[in-house]
């Protein structure tokens, strides 16, 4: 059976408001496997932000896969729950999901793969980056 060996984020242009001021993009969660072939974690994820009319001069690459990380990442925890409850629940959904593909996975190694980050092509050419 296949596993997990890392987990992937790509963040592509959402087809929201890309104007000079305003920046809207997707975030495709996945799971990578051995045989290098990909399973979706989440694929509801994104984000809008609004700034200077040279919003995309100024925004890193480094800025956008931080922000990926975050907004993939566990919703921030409610009044009787911790952040690592929601990190432990977070990981548990995840790690369902893939079962349900046909992945064993297991939350906690799921939770220390290394998570990388890619932008797509029409993004970085936004960002005037190749």
């Amino acid at each position: 059976m296949d596993s997990v060996t890392r987990v992937l984020t790509v963040v592509d242009l959402n087809g929201g408001a890309n104007g000079p001021r305003s920046m809207s993009v997707s975030a495709l969660h996945l799971a990578v496997l051995d045989d290098g072939s990909r399973r979706v974690l989440l694929a509801d994820r994104g984000w809008t932000t609004q700034g200077p009319d040279d919003l995309w001069q100024h925004t890193t690459v480094e800025e956008i896969a931080e922000t990926a990380v975050t907004v993939v990442g566990s919703d921030e925890p409610g009044e009787d729950l911790t952040a690592d409850d929601m990190a432990q629940a977070h990981w548990e959904y995840l790690a369902e999901h893939l079962r349900t593909q046909g992945v064993a996975a297991r939350a906690a190694e799921l939770s220390r793969l290394q998570h990388d980050v890619e932008l797509s092509q029409r993004l970085r050419a936004r960002l005037g980056r190749p």
